[in-house]
């Protein structure tokens, strides 16, 4: 049987001639998974993919976890 691990997406994104950071974390099974469920979430502000950029996923424990929900849920 698989485990959920959590994950850690850092990135950039363009919106209106600014550059934002973005920190995610998110459980998932594997790494793909992970980006694509951080990506839906950032999208549904409506920035478009093409203006998304990912510069690391890595994953994480859960005592390196920021997100208190997530925590949470792992334990």
């Amino acid at each position: 049987m698989s485990e959920i691990k959590i994950f850690r997406i850092i990135g950039t994104y363009n919106k209106n001639h600014k550059k934002y950071l973005f920190r995610k974390e998110v459980r998932a099974l594997r790494k793909e998974d992970a980006l694509e469920k951080a990506l839906s979430q950032i999208t549904s502000i409506g920035i478009y993919r093409r203006r998304i950029h990912v510069q690391e996923i890595k994953e994480i424990s859960i005592k390196e976890c920021q997100d208190y929900l997530i925590r949470e849920l792992s334990q």
